[in-house]
Parts: C-alpha cells; structure tokens; sequence
C-alpha cells in the first residue's frame, strides 16, 4: 500500500514530467514570433534572428523617420544603413540557414512602431531547460517512493 506522501509524490513528479515533455515538444523546430514594439525617440531596436532556409519573414515598421540596415545570409535582402519616412514594409525569405540582422534607429520626433512576423530556430538552452525539469519531476518520484519502503527491525 502507497502512503500519502509518495501518493503525492507521483502526482506531483508526473505533472512536472508532463509539462517538462510538453515544453520539450514545443521548442523542437521553428518558433513563430509575432512582433509589436515600440521604441521611443532617439532609441534604437536591434534584432537578431536565426532562422533555417526558406522561412518567411515580415516586419513593418512605422513613424516619424528612422534609419535602417538589414543583413540577411546568403543572397537574402541586403538594405545598406538607409533613411526611411513614415512606413517601410518587408518581406525576405532567408535562402541559407543563417542570422538576419537589423538594426533601427528612431531619428523622428515621434515613437516608432515595429510589428511583423517573424520565424525562428528554438535556441538550444530550451531543450537543456526542458530536459532538466523532466529530471525533476523523476527525482520528486524518487524520493516520494522512498515514503514508502519499511525500515527493517532495529532502525
């Protein structure tokens, strides 16, 4: 017979092997990121954005004015550090696996506004996070089914 504790135990430890699995799954492949920011006057936003081949990527920007510089792998979408009014919007496919890179600079005398859409690879310390809260969860079945072994006479 299961006492409470180790009852609990299991409970506990299965749920956070569930959602540990579960994240797990979820960071496996390409990460959809829907943008919405606001960067203030005289601010700047830089981006990173590692994605694999083929993947297409959105972003619309709007304001006052701004400068902008794109760098895309391979043959991608190349913009030099160019001066933009009121809205700009582009669409690049990354033709490599590669790091696009974009930097905007808000030189208006109002805020700007950055939405898009844009399409990631998972970083690898997810995966590591997600391995080690399902380890967790198994230590926590360990020990709660430790509640449940009988101490031989003389203990």
């Amino acid at each position: 017979m299961l006492s409470k504790r180790t009852i609990i135990g299991l409970i506990v430890g299965s749920a956070i092997i569930a959602i540990g699995g579960y994240s797990l799954i979820l960071h496996i492949g390409t990460i959809t990121v829907n943008e919405n920011y606001v960067v203030a006057v005289g601010d700047s936003a830089h981006y990173k954005i590692p994605a694999p081949a083929n993947t297409q990527q959105t972003i619309t920007i709007t304001g006052d004015a701004f400068d902008l510089k794109l760098t895309s792998p391979s043959d991608g979408l190349q913009i030099p550090n160019t001066s933009y009014k009121k809205e700009l919007t582009l669409d690049w496919i990354h033709f490599e696996d590669g790091e696009t890179e974009i930097l905007i600079q808000n030189t208006g005398n109002a805020e700007l506004t950055i939405t898009g859409v844009l399409v990631r690879t998972s970083d690898p310390i997810w995966f590591t996070y997600d391995l080690m809260v399902i380890t967790s969860g198994v230590v926590i079945i360990g020990f709660s089914m430790g509640f449940t072994l009988r101490k031989p006479k003389g203990f």
